[in-house]
């Protein structure tokens, strides 16, 4: 009997804390908030170990490293006992394809448009664990993103979606427009059931891929993807790759727009993650004219300043080279000679494409005297040796 009643009062608790941290979660804006178990992805090591033995991670070291941990949340921290996953929605006003077929406009993928949503995020879970540990009297670390944690297998196990086809998070609710992070606890809560897959015998995102970068449904191979491409990738994109990418210069919502799951999705609420005006279909010209302290003004807290202006700059060159917009041809002449070899060497690429074949020879007939070994080898490739 005293047993029973122990339980009783040890399942009462758990009721409790769970339902505290739903309401905190609510509180401060966000859509979803499950729980799931530390020990809920058993074949993770596997499938973790087969993505990076096939080498589809890149030039992502850091996930080849941090392996272990990231396939094990209990690697990561052995007192763990319940994982938190929350949601919150980050749906666009309109589809964001529409400017892909506006050339001289470049494409800034939507969780981009604005603030950087570690930030909106990692704040907010502070809130709540700082409030949680003290109720709970429990132990708790928060993670957004850039911690080894797989939170796309944990919000499937948690019951916030599932992973679709693209590889990415799925929701009835939301589609795939959803932001994750989690707080993980030494206390014990109840769990949630994981979603079933509803992605049946559709193939949406994957036929929407510009570069084909799904080998299979449910893999992904980040060297052929847009988004690894022009935000972790650091040197000189694959020419064959370069056509395909369009006016995209910040990431890829091909595969998550295509998604038949986003009629159910809304707006998201939050302002700060509500597109800048400025910042949904810039002008190519104007972001070609963009210095340093420029680039860094105008992506003031956004996620897009993490990749620096050169690499930018390269993204914007790629995109002026596929608009066959001629009046771009004189922003991309005054990059030859800038500081950055990046830079220079997309801007090569950029003129061979948009000048024709006269002006392309007379130009590299003046050209400065270029040592850097992948700059020399973009004059070469276009026909300039």
């Amino acid at each position: 009997m005293t047993h029973d009643r122990t339980e009783e009062k040890v399942a009462r608790r758990r009721e409790t804390l769970t339902g505290f941290i739903r309401s905190e979660a609510e509180k401060l804006g966000f859509d979803l908030c499950r729980v799931t178990r530390p020990d809920v992805m058993p074949d993770a090591p596997a499938r973790l170990g087969a993505f990076l033995s096939a080498g589809y991670h890149g030039t992502m070291e850091w996930m080849a490293e941090t392996r272990e941990r990231r396939a094990d949340p209990r690697v990561l921290w052995g007192e763990v006992r319940s994982i938190v996953v929350f949601g919150l929605n980050y749906g666009p006003d309109e589809d964001p394809r529409a400017v892909l077929g506006k050339p001289d406009r470049a494409a800034i993928s939507v969780y981009a448009r604005n603030r950087d949503y570690h930030d909106v995020i990692k704040g907010r879970l502070k809130e709540i664990a700082t409030r949680f540990a003290a109720r709970a009297q429990a132990d708790v670390k928060v993670f957004v993103d850039t911690a080894p944690v797989m939170e796309k297998p944990l919000a499937a196990a948690a019951g916030l979606g599932w992973q679709g086809k693209h590889t990415n998070l799925v929701s009835r609710s939301h589609g795939s427009w959803l932001f994750l992070g989690s707080m993980f606890t030494t206390a014990e809560l109840d769990y949630d059931e994981p979603e079933i897959d509803h992605c049946g015998s559709c193939r949406a995102c994957l036929d929407s891929c510009p570069t084909n970068a799904f080998p299979a449904p449910y893999r992904i191979d980040a060297r052929r993807c847009i988004s690894y491409l022009t935000i972790e990738h650091k040197g000189p994109i694959d020419p064959d790759l370069r056509v395909l990418m369009g006016n995209r210069i910040y990431g890829c919502d091909d595969c998550l727009a295509a998604c038949p799951w986003n009629k159910f999705a809304r707006s998201a609420s939050e302002m700060k993650l509500k597109a800048r005006e400025d910042l949904k279909e810039p002008p190519i010209a104007f972001l070609l004219t963009l210095e340093d302290g420029a680039f860094r003004a105008f992506f003031s807290g956004s996620p897009v300043k993490r990749i620096g202006r050169d690499r930018f700059i390269r993204n914007v060159l790629i995109a002026a080279g596929n608009s066959g917009d001629r009046d771009l041809i004189a922003g991309c002449r005054r990059l030859t000679r800038d500081p950055s070899a990046i830079v220079r060497g997309m801007a090569v690429w950029a003129l061979s494409r948009l000048m024709t074949n006269a002006e392309f020879a007379t130009l590299a007939a003046g050209r400065p005297n270029e040592t850097d070994t992948d700059v020399v080898l973009e004059w070469r490739k276009a026909g300039a040796a």
